[in-house]
């Protein structure tokens, strides 16, 4: 398994003050009212530091890095069916 980075703004606490998009504009572009818009949530290792910048970065602490591990369909099958078999 490979673990991967993924990039996650917490819209509730970003204020659109705009740090991370002029930080890495290659994964991070403003909307029209200056709230960040992701391109890409996958960070790739080349980007890692300047995305590890940003989320320093960020006054709210909206900007978060979350790993992820690569998965299997029959992980992820196996995580749906123990879902549904509770309920």
């Amino acid at each position: 398994m490979t673990d991967a980075l993924t990039l996650r703004i917490d819209r509730v606490a970003c204020t659109g003050h705009g740090q991370c998009a002029e930080l890495l504009p290659e994964l991070i572009t403003l909307d029209e009212w200056g709230y960040p818009v992701l391109h890409d949530t996958a960070i790739p290792a080349n980007l890692r530091a300047h995305a590890r910048r940003a989320i320093r970065a960020c006054p709210r602490l909206a900007l978060h890095a979350d790993p992820t591990a690569a998965r299997s369909d029959s992980s992820s099958q196996a995580a749906v069916t123990t879902t549904s078999s509770t309920r």
